[in-house]
């Protein structure tokens, strides 16, 4: 059986986002993979258009600047001040 045909909406368009997120979520760190699957599997039922955009600012680093980012070992750089702001690498860090 098919899906039903998305009509375009808000929500087709914030799950489709989510899942595009999901797949650039896999890493080449294990670490990372961890850190993620958990995330997503905790709040991404709850997460809002600007920390889904925050998340994919977050996701433009390098896999060893993001886990450190994420480990709380260095400070975030400029394109992750968003994500900062949103409390979302409280979030992430706290799973």
């Amino acid at each position: 059986m098919q899906p039903a045909p998305s009509d375009g909406s808000d929500a087709d368009l914030h799950a489709a986002a989510l899942r595009r997120l999901r797949w650039r979520a896999r890493r080449g760190l294990l670490e990372n993979d961890l850190l993620f699957t958990r995330f997503f599997a905790n709040h991404a039922d709850s997460l809002g258009p600007a920390q889904v955009a925050a998340l994919g600012e977050l996701l433009d680093l390098d896999d060893n600047t993001l886990l450190a980012l994420l480990l709380g070992h260095i400070e975030p750089p400029s394109q992750a001040l968003a994500a900062q702001r949103l409390g979302l690498l409280d979030m992430l860090r706290a799973d």
